[in-house]
């Protein structure tokens, strides 16, 4: 039973962190890096369809990004999208191929961009300890049922805080490397 909790508490963290990971990839830092595109929907044939799905996205000199659409006549759809798109990027095609140049950050976009990172990294370790919350709730449920002793339930809410301690230092781990990613120039 306290095994069960645990665990499901550790799956639950788990994708928080893993949340905050895709979040943190899809923000830009300067450098030109596929994952960029990554939330990018293209109205394809009236189907919203991910952008990695219609086309191959490579690096080109470290600051282009290059789309090549598998699907010729969906080049002015990706534009369409990608300039609809939150990222600023301004799109030139070159007949089937489409660049995307980054521009260079400047040092107050890079302010802001930490504010946004550290704002996401908080709710990711709001949403760890509300499932610490939850886990232990569980366990004083189970304790007021008289399935487990006080003793089992001091124990499991032990656990459930190494994990979640766990879990909190991946996330400011993960802070601190998109920082330091932000501010080099």
């Amino acid at each position: 039973m306290i095994d069960d909790i645990c665990e499901d508490a550790e799956n639950r963290m788990k994708k928080s962190v893993d949340s905050l990971d895709q979040s943190l990839r899809r923000t830009r830092t300067g450098r030109a890096n596929p994952s960029l595109l990554d939330g990018i929907k293209v109205n394809y044939y009236g189907v919203e369809t991910p952008l990695n799905q219609l086309a191959n996205i490579s690096v080109e000199e470290g600051r282009t990004l290059v789309v090549s659409p598998f699907d010729k006549s969906s080049v002015p759809d990706i534009e369409k999208a990608i300039m609809a798109s939150d990222l600023g990027l301004n799109p030139s095609t070159a007949g089937t191929v489409i660049r995307l140049p980054l521009p260079p950050l400047t040092e107050e976009s890079r302010k802001d961009l930490v504010k946004v990172v550290r704002q996401e990294a908080e709710q990711a370790r709001v949403a760890i300890r509300n499932i610490r919350r939850d886990a232990n709730q569980d366990l004083k449920d189970m304790l007021k049922e008289k399935e487990i002793s006080e003793d089992d339930e001091r124990a499991g809410e032990e656990r459930i805080q190494k994990i979640t301690d766990q879990m909190v230092d991946k996330v400011d781990s993960m802070l601190k490397e998109k920082e330091e990613d932000l501010m080099t120039f």
